[in-house]
C-alpha cells in the first residue's frame, strides 16, 4: 500500500504543478495585453477602426477640422461610382479647361491628360487615384454634374460631394472643390474621411483602382489612333506593407502630408486616416504604426 500513496502523492503534485501553470497563464495574460503601447504619430491627426466591427481602435484630434488635400478625391470616386446606371466604359474627351487648369494651380498634381483624347470613365478613376490627377477629378465633375455650362456642372457636382458626406454622418466634413485645392471650405476629420472609405471600399470597381500599383492603359487619341498611359500610385504602402488595400494620400500646403490607408491581416482589416503629417515619409510611417497597433489591439 505504501507505494499505492507514494504514486497518489505523485499525481497530486502533478495536479498541482500543472494547475499553478494554468493559473499562472490566466494572469499573465492581460499583463501581456496592457503592454501593448499607444503608438506616437508625426500627424495631428489620427484615427483607426475596425471596418467590419466599427470599433474604435485609436484616436488622435479625430474630430477636429482639417484641411484635407487629395484625400477629398475619395469622394469625387466615391459620387462617380454612386450614379445611377453607370458606364464605366463610356469615353470622356479631354477638354482644354482641363489642362489649363493644372497649369493655373500650382499645388494641382497630374494625370497629364492630353487635350482632345477620349478616356473611359473608368480610365479618369485610375489617373484620379493613382497619380492624384485634378484634370481627372475635372473632367469626372464636368461629366457627372448637372447644368448647362462647366461652371454650373462642377458647382453641381460637388453639391453632389457633400449631399453625399451628409448622407453617410460626416457631420465635421465639408467640400468647395472636387479635387481638395479648395477656396478655404474643404475640410474633413480623420474619422469623417475613415467612414468615407469604408464606405468607397463597399464599391469593387474602386477596391480594384486603389490597390493597383501602377497601370498602363490604351486611349484613344483626338485623331482616331491610340496611346498609352501610364500611372503610379503615390501610395508607398503598396508593396512596402503586406495586406495593404489603398487609399489614397494626399498634401498641400495647408494639408501638409495625409493618408487614408486600410490593410487586411488574419482576416481582420484596419481603416484609417492621417492628416497633417511633417513630410511623405512620416506619413506612410504613421499609418504602418497604426495599422501594426490596430492588428494587435
Amino acid at each position: 500500500m505504501k507505494n499505492g500513496i507514494k504514486g497518489i502523492r505523485r499525481v497530486s503534485a502533478v495536479a498541482v504543478t500543472a494547475g499553478a501553470v494554468l493559473t499562472a497563464g490566466a494572469f499573465t495574460a492581460p499583463a501581456q495585453a496592457a503592454t501593448l503601447k499607444t503608438p506616437t504619430i508625426a500627424a495631428k491627426g489620427g484615427f483607426v477602426m475596425n471596418n467590419s466591427t466599427g470599433k474604435t481602435l485609436f484616436t488622435k484630434a479625430a474630430d477636429t477640422r482639417r484641411s484635407t488635400g487629395s484625400t477629398t478625391k475619395i469622394m469625387t470616386a466615391r459620387v462617380v461610382l454612386a450614379q445611377p446606371n453607370l458606364n464605366l466604359d463610356s469615353k470622356v474627351t479631354v477638354q482644354k479647361a482641363y489642362s489649363d487648369y493644372i497649369v493655373d494651380n500650382d499645388w494641382a498634381s497630374s494625370a497629364r491628360l492630353i487635350v482632345g483624347d477620349k478616356v473611359t470613365v473608368r480610365q479618369l478613376l485610375y489617373g484620379l487615384m493613382l497619380p492624384s490627377g485634378c484634370d481627372a477629378a475635372y473632367a469626372l465633375a464636368d461629366k457627372f454634374g448637372s447644368g448647362s455650362t462647366r461652371d454650373a456642372r462642377v458647382k453641381s457636382f460637388i453639391g453632389k460631394m457633400n449631399s453625399t458626406a451628409k448622407s453617410l454622418g460626416m457631420t465635421n466634413t465639408h467640400f468647395d472643390s472636387f479635387d481638395g485645392i479648395g477656396k478655404g471650405a474643404n475640410y474633413s476629420t480623420p474619422r469623417d474621411l475613415t467612414k468615407l472609405a469604408s464606405n468607397a471600399m463597399k464599391y469593387s470597381t474602386f477596391r480594384s483602382v486603389v490597390k493597383t500599383k501602377s497601370t498602363k492603359q490604351k486611349v484613344t487619341t483626338k485623331s482616331g489612333g491610340y496611346r498609352y498611359m501610364s500611372w503610379t500610385n503615390t501610395n508607398a504602402l503598396l508593396g512596402s506593407y503586406s495586406g495593404t488595400l489603398g487609399v489614397k494620400t494626399g498634401s498641400g500646403p495647408e494639408a501638409k502630408y495625409c493618408l487614408v490607408f486600410a490593410a487586411t491581416r488574419g482576416g481582420k482589416t484596419v481603416i484609417g486616416t492621417v492628416l497633417a503629417s511633417s513630410s511623405v515619409e512620416a506619413r506612410t510611417a504613421d499609418a504602418k504604426k497604426l495599422m501594426d497597433y490596430g492588428f494587435k489591439k
